[in-house]
């Protein structure tokens, strides 16, 4: 029975790790459980939790001596997991490297240029994955599996298997393999805590312009029942300790009905734990809200993107300015945290524009802001629309983390921009009055966070590795 090693590499320009928030990996985690569901010998290296160097890499897997890694990329993370897979094939060549996630799914012929890489995983990986272990193990023919990109060895020729179709029923996979992470280094605002991620949808009818979710897992929504997130929840309660779940869906608000089924089981099952979630602002309503607080909801993440109105009608949003701050409103009267999430710098965007948004943000009052810069990813709309009018100024994928910028705007420059950046975080962040008040509602270790969060702002950069370029 062969032997898969899961490695989740170094991310040190993840957005959630610069918010200090570190979680496992549900991707892997459902893969991981596929093949253990299957019998095989399965076991999950979190390098970025664990905080391992390359060296440390390799001895890991040395020590555990995988006959396949499976290696999870994004696109800022892309170079180092193949920074990864090199280490993996100095120290151990014979070892089968695998990429799988959305930058390998769209960029696979890029990916499968560097010598360390033997096959791409696109697209849903968990029954692709479990095909291509078996069909190893056989000594059959990558030809036959589904959902896979890789070079024959005989004329070098790249080999692109037919797309496999997304998983219908979600409630058919095995809960996340979670028992394989070392749970006790997660954290949330840099605090360590007893945290698991869970997703109840995949797939995403929205169409935001920006978003990658849709070109992976489809426009179309596919539900978990609530029975059986509230199985996985009372499992994880019992079996791992968990105080807090964050729910990674793309809107976990989308479909009202489910949010109220689910809320009312959890109460029903007697199950406490925190929780927070995503939303969109047309989605809210202070009746939801209120029944979501009540099932323990602490925490709602909000994409406000813009307060133009021409700018959100860009980016293909279908929110109105008027719904965002209403959805605010609310949810403060209710007592539930928010997380404004903003957009700045696309190409459309101006000094007034963005000014516009960064004073929006501020009177919206929420508990937290992230003002990303507009980043391109593979697969999406507006990464097309940019890459064919040679738009995009940084060919470094390791910044594309919303941190650089990756674009200028009609009358921005990319200098601008982070400077531009730097300012609306601070006039945020470092009012006397917000200070005050969420240091009395999350304790002084907010300020760790607070400042963890300026400093890596006000850098001039965020790390990263050249070697791997658009």
């Amino acid at each position: 029975m062969m032997k898969v090693t899961f490695l989740n590499p170094p991310q040190t320009n993840s957005k959630y790790k610069f918010l200090g928030v570190v979680a496992p990996s549900l991707g892997i985690g459902y893969m991981a459980a596929v093949l253990e569901k299957n019998g095989y010998d399965v076991d999950v290296l979190d390098a970025s939790a664990l905080e391992l160097t390359y060296d440390e890499i390799g001895e890991e897997i040395l020590k555990r001596n995988p006959d396949i890694v499976s290696i999870s990329a994004l696109t800022p993370t892309i170079g180092v997991a193949l920074d990864s897979a090199d280490k993996i094939k100095q120290i151990k060549p014979d070892t089968l490297v695998v990429l799988g996630g959305y930058h390998p799914t769209f960029e696979f012929q890029s990916v499968l240029e560097e010598p360390s890489v033997d096959v791409v995983v696109r697209g849903e990986g968990e029954y692709t994955l479990l095909e291509l272990v078996q069909t190893v193990e056989a000594g059959g023919d990558l030809r036959n599996v589904n959902g896979l990109a890789f070079y024959d060895e005989t004329d070098d020729s790249l080999v692109l298997t037919p797309d496999r179709p997304v998983i219908q029923d979600l409630d058919e996979l095995p809960f996340p393999a979670f028992h394989l992470f070392p749970m006790e280094k997660y954290r949330i605002l840099n605090i360590t805590t007893n945290v698991a991620t869970i997703i109840t949808t995949r797939g995403c009818p929205m169409q935001c312009s920006f978003c990658s979710s849709a070109a992976l897992h489809g426009e179309k929504l596919r539900r978990r029942s609530y029975q059986n997130v509230c199985d996985e929840i009372e499992l994880r309660l019992k079996e791992e300790n968990i105080d807090t779940i964050a729910f990674m869906d793309d809107t976990f608000t989308l479909n009202k009905r489910f949010v109220r089924d689910f809320c009312q089981e959890i109460k029903r099952r007697n199950l406490k734990f925190w929780w927070g979630c995503t939303s969109r602002v047309d989605t809210l309503d202070e009746e939801l809200l209120q029944t979501m607080k009540d099932a323990g909801c602490i925490t709602i993440f909000i994409g406000v993107e813009s307060a133009d109105q021409q700018m959100l009608e860009k980016m293909n949003k279908n929110i109105t300015v008027s719904k965002t701050e209403k959805a605010f409103r609310l949810a403060r009267k209710v007592g539930i945290r928010t997380i404004a999430s903003c957009v700045i710098g696309m190409p459309e965007d101006t000094k007034s524009t963005i000014n516009k948004t960064i004073d929006f943000v501020k009177g919206l009052n929420p508990n937290y802001a992230l003002y990303s810069l507009a980043t391109p990813y593979p697969g999406t709309r507006f990464y097309n629309e940019t890459f064919k009018k040679n738009l995009i100024v940084i060919k470094d994928w390791s910044k594309h983390a919303l941190l650089n910028p990756i674009l200028e705007t009609i009358d921005c420059s990319s200098k601008e921009l982070r400077s531009i950046q730097k300012k609306a975080f601070i006039k945020f962040y470092l009012r006397p009055g917000y200070l005050v008040r969420q240091v009395s509602q999350d304790g002084f270790v907010l300020l760790k966070t607070i400042f963890g969060v300026l400093k890596q702002i006000i850098s001039k950069q965020t790390n990263g590795n050249t070697d791997y370029n658009i």
